[in-house]
Parts: structure tokens; sequence; C-alpha cells
């Protein structure tokens, strides 16, 4: 452990990979509580669309950083960092031990890496101005490409933000990724082998439709509207593409299981920068 540096643990990897599940056994064994880093888990009514733990997986485990803000919120990883600080500081003051678990790389690494990101207020009017463009996903493109290729082609709102953080302060989403002063992290990472990760991804998603994942979405519409938040998460887009006719059932699932796999491949991307990681591929216990 690096000295006077509180211990925290990261257990990171794709979507369907165990996280959660290892995350609680972890929790019960070393006397843990866990703290979500999943930028859909903070919104509340996001449940079934996101794989959000039941209070009966959690199992008495405490978790955070869960049902935190209503759908309409633009919650950041900024505001993020800020809240899941006060949480780690307050299990560690009551003698426990820190798990950040989730799928978000921009989020664990602001939180636990010391991650430059360029400081830049909203700006309004520029937002108004892409919101208008069908996808300015081809303008992130040629302003850092690299950047651009960490982010779903139809998520418009990460998109807006990263050109608006580029053009008000001037400076690129992502630099300077050193490890942690404040903390003395444990990285652990989930992996499985394609073929494996796939197959686990098509049965989550096929549970999600047998959980009511059409009923859910059209609830949230209901109670929300067409909200962003709501039209480019990964479930209820394609869940809302089939109740507006766009898509057939067969279709909108397929559709579904797709564009998981392309964000399981884009989180990979992501988390394999970070060469602290010990990757645990493929944990028995975890294949049933």
């Amino acid at each position: 452990m690096t000295k006077n540096l509180n211990k925290v643990i990261a257990i990171v990897g794709p979507t369907a990979s165990g996280k959660t599940a290892c995350a609680i056994d972890l929790a019960k064994n070393i006397g843990g509580e866990i703290v979500s880093a999943d930028s859909r888990l903070v919104y509340k009514g996001f449940n079934i669309g996101t794989a959000k733990p039941t209070i009966e997986e959690r199992m008495g485990i405490p978790h955070y950083m869960i049902d935190i803000v209503e759908p309409e919120d633009e919650y950041s990883a900024g505001r993020y960092v800020k809240d899941a600080e006060i949480v780690i500081e307050d299990i560690i003051s009551r003698g426990k031990i820190p798990i950040i678990t989730g799928g978000t790389g921009l989020y664990i690494n602001m939180l636990l890496m010391d991650y430059n990101m360029p400081n830049a207020a909203p700006d309004y009017e520029l937002r108004q101005e892409l919101k208008k463009l069908e996808n300015p996903y081809e303008m992130l493109c040629e302003l850092d490409e690299s950047y651009a290729k960490n982010i779903d082609k139809n998520d418009k709102k990460k998109i807006i933000r990263a050109i608006e953080i580029i053009k008000v302060s001037g400076k690129l989403p992502e630099r300077n990724i050193e490890p942690s002063k404040k903390y003395d992290v444990e990285w652990i990472g989930l992996n499985f082998p394609r073929e494996e990760l796939y197959r686990r991804i098509n049965l989550r998603v096929d549970k999600m439709i047998e959980d009511g994942l059409i009923e859910e979405t059209k609830e949230l519409l209901k109670k929300h509207g067409r909200i962003n938040n709501i039209l480019y998460t990964i479930g209820y887009q394609e869940m809302t593409a089939y109740l507006d006719g766009v898509l057939t059932l067969d279709d909108a699932v397929d559709k579904l299981k797709q564009n998981t796999r392309r964000y399981a491949k884009r989180q990979l991307t992501w988390f394999r920068k970070n060469s602290d990681i010990k990757w645990n591929f493929y944990p028995e216990k975890l294949k049933k």
C-alpha cells in the first residue's frame, strides 16, 4: 500500500463481465461498500435497461451513486467526482473499504487517477447550435479522432459535451493521466473471451425483455417525455424505435445486442490504456 494513502479497490471491465457480482462477493469478504461508477445508474427509473442491481441482488451490501438524480438532470463527470469523493471519505471514516465498480471509464479515471480534464464552463448557445445538427460526431472526429472513438456515434449528449470542452477550453478532453495521488488503488479487470462475452450480452438482453424493458421504456417516455437521456441510452433508444414503429421487436432486440457489443468493445479499448489493471480473465464462478 502506498504510504499515507487510503485503500480503494476498483473493479472494471466491459458490460456483462460480472463486475457487480464480483464486487458484492468481495465486499462481503473484506468489509467493503460499493460505489457505482456508471453514468446511467445515477438516474432514477433506469432499472431494467441499465441492468441496475436490485435490492435483493445487492445482498445487504451498501451501494452508492445509484438513483441520485432524475433523468432530466444533465449529470456530468465533474459532478460525479465531487459526489463520489464525499461517499468514499464517509466509507473510509467508518473503517470500511470502498469498492468502485462500473463501466464508465471517464468517471473512473477522473475519480481514481490524476486525469486532467479541461475545466470548461457550459456554453448553452453552442449546445443549442450543435443540437440542431443531425449528428455532430463528424465534427468531433475532426477535432479529436482518437477521443471520438471512445464515444458512441449516437450518444449526442457526450458528443456535444466533448466538442464544447474542446471549443471552450481550447484543450482536448483526454490528457495527462497519471496514477492517483488521492488513493492507493488496487485495479481489478474482468473480461471473457469475445465469444463468451457476446453470449453473456445476448442472454442479458433477452432477460431484459423478459423482465419488462418495453414496459419500462413506455413508462419513462410517459413520465419524462422524449428527453436525450432516454433517446440516447442503449436499451431505451432501441425500444423507443420499436414503440415508434421504426423497428420490429426482433430487429430492436438484435440492434440492442449489437449496440451493447459495440459498447463493450469501446469499454475495453478505454480500460486497456491503464497498465495498472490486473486482468482476471474468465473467472469460472461468473460463467454460471
